[in-house]
């Protein structure tokens, strides 16, 4: 646990205390306890100790990280028993919403001291026990998800050699500060979608703005899970499988493919071909929407932070004009070429430490392409292993040199890119103003109009934002870079673009446990670099 976790968890547990303070301070003067104890965080649960005679080891459990807010909470709880306050929604408040709770019952004249006979005397039935004791597992267990830790899985190889398929992860809130949800009413445990009824598991009556407690910025290199930044739109039936954007994309290269004996007009040709396939998808699909804390969760590597210029030349990421960090565990796809008279199986390859991908859910890492070449998907150390074996002639990395539309900014027009041609491409950081050129307006311009939620229109050649005419753009937030260690095998950043610092999780931390047939026990309990 680093020093800013540490200070996280301290002042989470200050704020417990002191929050109701005010509320508080009412109550001890109707209780004879004079109402300044209210205001003194840990003096106030003695005091609540004492005169509710609960056992004083109790006070000294606060102190444990964590655990120790819900023997703070569980105090507050016993606190309004001694008013009569027996009631479930009366503990849910105390427990929840002490803040309004406690002022509401202080300054309420009908509200009495009654002591700790009163409750002594009072009985609960067994079903109220266990309701009790249900409602106050919820609220620890949807504390820690928000405010510590998340338990997480790997679905897809693009983190391999790093993280495997079914990897089971906690992802720490506390690395870059809890995020309040935007959709604070939810069911507890799930995610978007309830399973079955296959409906949505929360409700924007109450939408709050992005808001970061105690915030530490993402580190380079850091393994991030965040929520996916293209996943504001998509379609009911295809989901976070096949985004929305990409549907789009698709639809639009078949009906440019389709017009272009038809529209003469480049331009023109560009335009109908995107209204039609706008059109194709609204018609075909049912579209919806997401809010940011409820679009699917991905996990990469920040690669660069905000401020970084990035750049990709033959499958090499540069930072800064650097050589970036690669990951021991970070895979390449390289073509194997051998003698005419050798072989080159999984069995040889296993043998001298080449880990390849048995999962049905990943691409194979070995795979015949043609007489004596093969297809390897490696990290650097196993690259050293295969070109050390026998009959192995030689091994070229795979390049992809030729542009590729689906690769961000989808602007072919100025800009064509590939996943191993790159770049140079600037990281908006927060307070930094831009010249916006027809040659970048591409790549930033989704940053401004969605993530930072402003107007654009493009009005006779030139741009207004929130109506006004400008040339200029000044960032409200920081973004990053994300990127696979399965270099060729994920789906990130070089797709769709930046990461906005209000989509970022928490840190991948842990991995507890581990599945392929069978438990791998050498990956469990291993920290994630």
């Amino acid at each position: 646990m680093s020093l800013h976790d540490l200070l996280i968890i301290i002042l989470v547990s200050l704020l417990i205390l002191i929050l109701p303070a005010y509320g508080l301070a009412k109550l001890f003067e109707k209780a004879g306890i004079p109402s300044w104890k209210a205001w003194v965080p840990f003096y106030n649960t003695w005091e609540i100790i004492k005169v509710a005679k609960i056992k004083k080891h109790w006070y000294f459990w606060q102190f444990i990280p964590v655990a120790g807010w819900f023997i703070s909470i569980w105090l507050l709880v016993e606190f309004v028993k001694l008013f009569g306050r027996f009631k479930l929604l009366d503990h849910a408040a105390a427990a929840l919403l002490s803040v309004v709770y406690f002022p509401m019952i202080g300054m309420d004249k009908k509200v009495k001291y009654l002591g700790p006979e009163a409750v002594k005397n009072h009985k609960k039935t067994t079903v109220r026990e266990w309701i009790d004791a249900g409602v106050f597992a919820v609220v620890a267990a949807t504390l820690i998800r928000v405010f510590v830790f998340e338990a997480y899985t790997i679905p897809t190889g693009s983190m391999e050699k790093t993280l495997l398929v079914n990897d089971f992860l906690f992802v720490s809130k506390l690395s870059y500060g809890p995020r309040i949800p935007n959709t604070p009413l939810a069911i507890p445990f799930v995610h978007h979608t309830l399973p079955i009824t296959n409906s949505k598991s929360y409700t924007e009556v109450i939408h709050l703005p992005y808001t970061r407690w105690f915030a530490s910025p993402v580190k380079r290199n850091d393994v991030v899970v965040f929520n996916f930044p293209a996943g504001d739109t998509l379609t009911k039936e295809r989901d976070s499988q096949d985004p929305y954007y990409d549907m789009l994309l698709q639809a639009e290269m078949e009906q440019y493919s389709i017009l272009r004996s038809q529209i003469p007009n480049e331009a023109q040709l560009r335009a109908v071909a995107k209204e039609n396939a706008r059109e194709y998808v609204w018609s075909n699909f049912t579209v919806i929407t997401r809010p940011v804390d409820k679009r699917e969760n991905y996990i990469k590597r920040c690669v660069a932070i905000a401020g970084d210029t990035i750049q990709i030349i033959d499958g090499y990421l540069y930072v800064n004009s650097q050589k970036a960090y690669i990951s021991p565990t970070a895979a390449a796809e390289y073509v194997a070429t051998v003698a005419n008279n050798k072989l080159l199986t999984e069995e040889d390859l296993r043998e001298a430490g080449v880990r390849l991908t048995s999962e049905a859910n990943s691409a194979p890492d070995f795979e015949p392409t043609g007489v004596n070449t093969y297809k390897l998907n490696l990290t650097e150390n196993e690259l050293a292993i295969v070109k050390k074996m026998d009959g192995v002639v030689s091994v070229t990395r795979k390049v992809e040199e030729v542009g590729d539309p689906r690769i961000f900014p989808r602007d072919t027009a100025n800009i064509l890119w590939s996943v191993d041609n790159f770049g140079p491409l600037w990281i908006p950081k927060k307070g930094v103003t831009i010249q916006l050129t027809p040659k970048n307006i591409a790549c930033y311009k989704r940053a401004i109009r969605v993530y930072e939620n402003n107007t654009w229109e493009d009005r006779d050649g030139k741009i207004f934002i929130n109506g006004q005419e400008t040339t200029t753009y000044t960032f409200k937030m920081n973004y990053y870079w994300m990127m696979g260690d399965n270099r060729h095998r994920s789906q990130d950043s070089r797709f769709w673009g930046f990461v906005p610092e209000d989509h970022i999780v928490g840190e991948a931390w842990l991995i507890w446990m581990s599945w392929e047939n069978g438990v791998r026990w050498n990956r469990m309990f291993r920290t994630i670099h």
